[in-house]
């Protein structure tokens, strides 16, 4: 019986689909909030989708691992959402590591494209993929189509690539489908409260 641990939980549904419902069902809800800004469920929806088809115009669809090395913020999780969206998988790089572990990361990854701020450019590593800069692309991010052609996205698609501390050697890539991502949502919806959901995802590195 302590092993009867099989779940129902939407088998057909991507990380990003499940974002969108949510949209549908409260729109000018918040979101998300940090310091003193927010963004409601539309707001936030908009915005990913903007990023998802500038994203799409510089070269990302399915599975095509994108790198992630951004401060906690708003754009944070619009980033989040617009890779998803565009079809890609996130690749998250913290900025506070080691100039070499995010060398070996991006290169190790091949991701092709790498999302970011202006202000952490002089602290990355030399890459050959595409930057993107959340604030210096702003505008040209803004005038992206909004009616992007979304790429199909299955739930045994890629949606992230985690990386491990490599204490026994070199870091390794962990490769998180949709669907086992999913699965974990939901299975934390079920067991911690609304009080333990507030405290533990935030303080969870998205890497």
């Amino acid at each position: 019986a302590w092993n009867d641990n099989l779940r129902e939980y939407p088998k057909d549904q991507c990380l990003h689909q499940l974002f969108e419902e949510q949209v549908k069902r409260a729109p000018d809800a918040t979101a998300v909030i940090f310091e003193n800004s927010r963004l409601t469920y539309e707001e936030l929806d908009r915005r990913s989708d903007l990023l998802a088809g500038y994203l799409q115009n510089v070269g990302v669809g399915g599975e095509v691992p994108v790198g992630l090395c951004v401060e906690r913020s708003l754009g944070m999780v619009v980033a989040l959402l617009g890779i998803l969206k565009a079809g890609g998988a996130y690749v998250p790089l913290d900025p506070t590591y080691p100039r070499d572990r995010l060398e070996f990361m991006l290169s190790d990854c091949k991701a092709p494209v790498l999302v970011t701020e202006q202000h952490l450019l002089g602290a990355l590593p030399a890459v050959n993929a595409k930057i993107v800069c959340l604030d210096r692309d702003a505008q040209l991010i803004c005038a992206s189509n909004l009616d992007f052609q979304r790429t199909p996205v299955q739930p045994e698609n890629l949606a992230y690539v985690i990386y491990t501390s490599g204490s026994t050697g070199k870091p390794k890539g962990v490769q998180i489908v949709h669907r086992s991502a999913v699965a974990f949502a939901h299975w934390a919806k079920t067991i911690f409260t609304v009080e333990d959901l507030a405290g533990v995802l935030a303080s969870t590195s998205i890497c």
